[in-house]
């Protein structure tokens, strides 16, 4: 035993050092037509990839070729050959090292010659792999990924830290080449290999055919000491339209459209789950020699620019960028944020570091344009992110510019119950917590906000749109009305019952009855209009409580822009109609919801001519309603009825009469092509349009080019009037004569891009009670809310929940009979 083991060890050993040396590769016997053929590929795919074999040998091979000489060509092509791939008659490979210097550059997809010496004469597709490969973070959210399309970035984690991982390799098998080998005696193959750190680096390089082909003995991998080619370092110039130094969004691309830096490779700033990275005036990025397409710009009041950029390594590599806006809102008064953006969790890694700096996200916010970012704490990595917290804007704001770190109530203590966002707290900590999310938090929403509307803080619930289930929303009317247990449901039956539509409307074949399929259909149906009178399931992650907390005079806003827009804008208008002061505000949720970018969707408050944006002031802004939500690329840039804008005054009339809207808006001349811009229509219908949460159709970087976009005046949640307008870049002005029989709100939205906070038209004093069955709408969702989750609230809060649940109930049906009236 011991015999052989040594024995085994020496052969090994010899091995290694035959294999590391640069051996002198063995000619095949193969006929010369197809080699010669595959070796044509092989030279064409080079210079695609940026790296053609010397003019020379391109001529001496041709001549080969043309002869049929394979013993010719082998000689010529051998001495490029990085390694050897050696498939026996069982299919088992074993590698050598080839003669070719194993030069590299840092960054690089650098292309090598990998010869295959194929006795099985296997067809399948030959893998690369080495150790010293794959992602160097870990701990991101498949789910998120899932949503996303993304799913390739969890491949292969860091899940135990390994320092060691600087390389990615990859086969080259696109056109000219071909995904599997030919089957051939012998072919040639190229690997890219990329290494992001610069000098001498030892790596193991390993090939297969499928499971259980690798040789015994570590035979089918070798070592190589790649000798890395530093990468350039190319400055940057980044400057605003007027002029001063600012932050952009960069994406690099090489002529076969990678990305670069190499987002398997990317640790803070650069984010993996990004193409672009984000750069400020005077920064750096590292690129190898070779020739760029850049695409940059600042968020979506930008315009999205190309240039090409040729880095030569000769000291004179510079880039010199200037942005350029095709609108301002800062011009009109107003100032964007996104009040939902995290640190840490979802796509975020927990290796090599809990989530990221305060720097990185600021980066972020600055680099979309941003003049606030909300960089929410919430469960994932509390411990440390809420180190960053402070009663004011982190130090490393600017004027325009700024991030706060707040709170989300999410993966900890009440987000049973929905997740609430906790703007401009003085102090993160809840009585009796001691800083922790393991302990003393509440269990229901309506404390935690009552403990930050009494620091002065904001409140308001994130991804508000609630899941409607067609099929669960019919039985539970069934179930519900079906007095008689026929499973028909009967016009009488219904008489009191909170219609999604009509009884005739359901009633697809008229008998009188609707069944349990056609209570289904009209709920699909209703689903899919703005406003409508399904309720949502009331048992996921968004403005569940909302209902209660508003009715409890504790919520300042409902977000929208990252869910579903007609789920987001249904609720808002419900709780409107029922006369409270609830407004809109946008997010992104990012990474969480969509991480794309900050920003994707944003609030747009109105300040006025300020000297620098003050957080708690735009905070309250929020809570008044000064302001508009937005994904960027859809602008109102002033909305008044009768002269007084929204979040300002309410209009006052003595009797029903008409009001005057007049309103500037503007689109931008490009937008991405998508589901959440709603130029792309979701397979489940418009229901998902707005959505960020899910990709729901393929990823796209096409751009839709002007077009018209329809502005809609909407009074208690139904369109009176509407104009379309050109997406062209520029300002147009809009005056709509618009008749007000009852106390009202009005407001200005394109759906899915656009809406105002309201202007209030009070008649003689009378608040707003829009619809009665908007506040039987709210009932019943509380009751379901109840039903669902009441089990999660602790037994020593559940009494003082069930009272506030209570008062709501009471509450709306005030409203509901006064609306009535």
């Amino acid at each position: 035993m011991i015999f052989r083991l040594i024995v085994f060890w020496i052969v090994s050993v010899v091995f290694y050092f035959t294999s590391v040396s640069h051996a002198q590769v063995s000619l095949v016997n193969v006929e010369g037509q197809p080699l010669g053929a595959n070796v044509e590929r092989i030279i064409k795919a080079l210079q695609v990839l940026g790296h053609p074999l010397p003019a020379e040998l391109q001529g001496a091979l041709a001549q080969d070729i043309r002869h049929r000489d394979a013993q010719a060509i082998q000689k010529r092509l051998d001495e490029h050959v990085l390694l050897v791939v050696h498939l026996n008659p069982e299919v088992r490979v074993k590698v050598q090292r080839g003669p070719a210097k194993a030069i590299i550059s840092q960054n690089a997809y650098t292309p090598v010659l990998v010869k295959v010496v194929n006795e099985s004469t296997v067809t399948r597709q030959l893998s690369v792999t080495s150790p010293q490969a794959g992602k160097v973070y870990a701990g991101s959210s498949l789910g998120s990924l899932k949503r996303q399309q993304q799913t390739e970035l969890k491949e292969n984690e860091n899940d135990k830290g390994d320092t060691n991982r600087f390389l990615n390799v990859e086969m080259f098998q696109s056109p000219p080449l071909t995904r599997n080998l030919s089957g051939l005696e012998c072919e040639y193959v190229v690997v890219l290999v990329n290494s992001s750190e610069a000098g001498k680096r030892d790596a193991t390089i390993g090939f297969d055919v499928g499971e259980g082909t690798q040789d015994i003995g570590f035979r089918g991998e070798t070592p190589v000491l790649f000798e890395v080619l530093p990468a350039v370092e190319v400055p940057l110039t980044i400057r605003d339209q007027d002029g001063s130094p600012t932050t952009a969004r960069l994406v690099f691309r090489d002529p076969q459209g990678r990305i670069y830096p190499s987002q398997a490779k990317r640790l803070a700033p650069d984010f993996f789950f990004q193409e672009q990275i984000y750069r400020a005036d005077g920064d750096s990025v590292l690129l190898p020699v070779g020739q760029y397409q850049l695409e940059y710009s600042r968020g979506p009041e930008y315009v999205v620019l190309k240039k090409d950029v040729s880095v030569a390594g000769r000291g004179k590599d510079e880039v010199d960028l200037r942005l350029k806006r095709w609108v301002n809102p800062m011009e009109f008064g107003f100032y964007c944020g996104d009040h939902h953006i995290h640190g840490a969790g979802c796509s975020h890694y927990t290796i090599p570091t809990e989530g990221v700096t305060p720097r990185d996200m600021f980066l972020q916010v600055k680099g979309e344009g941003l003049n606030v970012g909300c960089v929410l704490t919430w469960g994932p990595c509390f411990d440390h992110q809420r180190k960053f917290f402070s009663p004011v804007a982190n130090t490393i704001s600017e004027p325009f510019a700024l991030i706060k770190y707040d709170l989300e109530i999410s993966g900890f203590g009440s987000a049973a119950l929905g997740h609430v966002c906790l703007l401009n707290l003085k102090d993160q900590t809840y009585p009796g917590s001691e800083g922790t999310k393991a302990k003393g938090w509440p269990t229901w929403t309506v404390p935690v906000m009552r403990w930050c509307k009494e620091q002065g803080g904001v409140t308001g619930y994130p991804h508000s749109a609630m899941r409607v289930n067609p099929e669960a929303a019919a039985l539970r009317m069934v179930n519900r009305y079906d007095a008689d247990q026929d499973q028909l449901l009967s016009a009488g039956e219904l008489q009191y019952a909170l219609l999604p539509e009509p009884f005739g409307s359901m009633d697809d074949n008229d008998d009188g009855h609707v069944t349990m399929k056609e209570v289904q259909a009209s709920v699909t149906s209703a689903a899919n209009q703005i406003p409508n009178l399904v309720v949502p399931e009331m048992n996921g992650p968004g403005a569940m409580e909302i209902f209660v907390s508003t009715a409890e005079n504790v919520c300042d806003f409902i977000s929208a822009m990252d869910t579903s827009r007609i789920g987001e804008w249904n609720t808002w208008y419900h709780l409107m109609n029922c006369g409270f002061p609830l407004k809109l505000s946008g997010e992104t949720d990012f990474p969480c919801m969509s991480s794309r970018r900050v920003g994707q969707g944003r609030v747009y408050v109105q300040m006025g001519d300020i000297d620098f944006v003050d957080y708690r002031q735009w905070c309250h802004y929020i809570a008044k309603g000064r302001a508009y939500v937005s994904d960027g690329y859809a602008h109102a840039l002033s909305f008044t009825v009768n002269g007084t804008a929204n979040g300002f005054e309410d209009v006052n009339l003595d009797e029903p009469g008409t009001v005057t809207v007049e309103a500037d808006v503007a689109f931008s001349p490009q937008t991405p092509v998508g589901v959440v811009y709603g130029n792309r229509q979701p397979p489940a219908g418009i229901r998902d349009i707005g959505d960020t949460r899910d990709l729901h159709a393929s990823r796209s970087h096409d751009i839709l080019k002007g077009g018209e976009r329809l502005i809609e005046i909407v009074v208690n949640g139904r369109v009176v009037a509407n104009k379309s307008v050109q997406a062209d870049g520029q300002i147009h002005h809009l005056k709509f004569p618009v008749s007000i029989d009852k106390s009202s709100w009005v407001a200005l939205r394109h759906f899915p891009q656009l809406h105002t906070n309201p202007v209030n038209v009070m008649i003689g004093d009378k608040p707003i009670r829009a619809s009665s069955e908007s506040a039987r709408w709210c009932i019943d969702a509380i009751e379901l809310l109840w039903k669902n989750r009441s089990s999660n609230i602790a037994e020593s809060e559940r009494d003082a929940a069930s009272e506030a649940y209570q008062r709501a109930i009471a509450l709306y049906k005030r409203i509901a009979e006064e609306a009535r009236r």
